[in-house]
């Protein structure tokens, strides 16, 4: 059975490079490039970056890796750590898909937060479904 799981990393620099090597690394397994735009409890606003990847061989994880919510959003321009993550997509022919989201500070769990982020993929076929637990297994 397929597990979807998001696998944080940090919000900086190393981070985001490490996000790119990912998708580079992974360009055969890459499904989707993704920019979570929320807004925090003050006002700001602030970027997401995330990559999902089909499932490596037999193993059923279906990884979703996120940089949460460290990078701010400015109206008609982009951060140099959103830039070098959308350039590393584009090396890959992906086009990061835009998201709006609620900001985590909304909920009162971070794992209800990606439960949340994982419907709103799933509602809208960013993500697939999960394997039906009570269909028999051929």
């Amino acid at each position: 059975m397929r597990q979807q799981r998001f696998i944080e990393l940090g919000e900086g620099y190393s981070d985001i490079y490490e996000l790119c090597e990912l998708i580079s690394a992974n360009s055969s397994r890459l499904k989707r490039t993704f920019l979570f735009t929320s807004t925090t409890p003050d006002g700001k606003r602030v970027v997401s970056l995330a990559a999902s990847f089909a499932p490596a061989g037999e193993g059923g994880l279906f990884p979703i890796y996120i940089c949460r919510e460290g990078i701010p959003s400015r109206e008609g321009s982009i951060s140099k750590r959103q830039q070098v993550f959308e350039e590393a997509a584009a090396s890959v022919d992906s086009k990061p898909v835009p998201v709006d989201i609620k900001h985590s500070s909304e909920f009162p769990e971070t794992k209800l937060f990606y439960q949340y982020l994982t419907g709103i993929l799933r509602l809208n076929h960013l993500l697939p479904p999960l394997d039906d637990p009570y269909r028999p297994v051929l």
